[in-house]
């Protein structure tokens, strides 16, 4: 297997990174050649000082000095990797890094994916979460045809080289599938598991996402169009 790059967005999380990390670290203990990135988003937490206390050469701490949210933090830990291969899971323990092991064994496959994005077969989340986000993908997926029931999903491989290319707007993390598939490269989806949050909440609002990824949506179909006309 090739080697590649974890990105964790983190915000207020002190009570998940560690458990996380240990999580990551058992999940990939037959594997070498790979990076954590921990981006804090500016936690006003003890998750900067958690992190700086684990000890681990394979860790990239990248703190930001104001907030910038998930889409920017994924892509100051993308822009500082060393590899072309990015892993994203997002920082609430939510995902299991034991999932990372198929997405990536499909990515590095003779199939030459340029994306495996995860599904969450059952999910964790409070039941309103769960009806928004199932509106949400229905009219993504009508309008942009991209073949994804969960684009939510944080836990994803891709290629840093192709996601560079794209536009990046706020909320690009959400749209990943669309914009691979969309434009010409080939994608795959896998099933994987959820987990309830063991500790903290969710910090973004229900309703303005919603309404954000519906906006967000028309402007993909735009890029999409765009692209393929030039």
């Amino acid at each position: 297997m090739n080697n590649f790059s974890i990105v964790v967005p983190v915000y207020n999380e002190e009570d998940n990174v560690k458990p996380l990390y240990d999580e990551i670290i058992e999940a990939l203990n037959n594997i070498k050649d790979y990076e954590i990135i921990f981006v804090n988003d500016c936690s006003v937490d003890e998750t900067q000082k958690i992190l700086q206390d684990i000890k681990d050469q394979k860790i990239k701490i990248i703190t930001h000095n104001r907030r910038k949210g998930q889409s920017l933090s994924i892509l100051t830990g993308i822009k500082k990797s060393k590899f072309n291969v990015i892993v994203t899971i997002d920082g609430d323990g939510q995902n299991n890094p034991h999932d990372i092991n198929k997405l990536l064994e499909k990515f590095f496959s003779s199939e030459k994916f340029s994306l495996v994005a995860g599904i969450r077969v059952k999910r964790f989340d409070s039941k309103i979460k769960v009806v928004s986000s199932r509106i949400a993908n229905g009219f993504r997926s009508f309008v942009l045809n991209d073949g994804c029931k969960d684009t939510g999903c944080g836990l994803k491989v891709f290629s840093k080289q192709v996601f560079l290319e794209f536009p990046f707007f706020d909320g690009i993390h959400r749209f990943l599938p669309a914009l691979f598939k969309g434009l010409g490269y080939k994608t795959a989806f896998i099933n994987v598991s959820h987990r309830p949050r063991l500790s903290g909440f969710s910090k973004y609002g229900i309703f303005a996402r919603m309404f954000k990824g519906l906006r967000d949506t028309i402007r993909v179909k735009s890029i999409i169009k765009n692209t393929i006309r030039k």
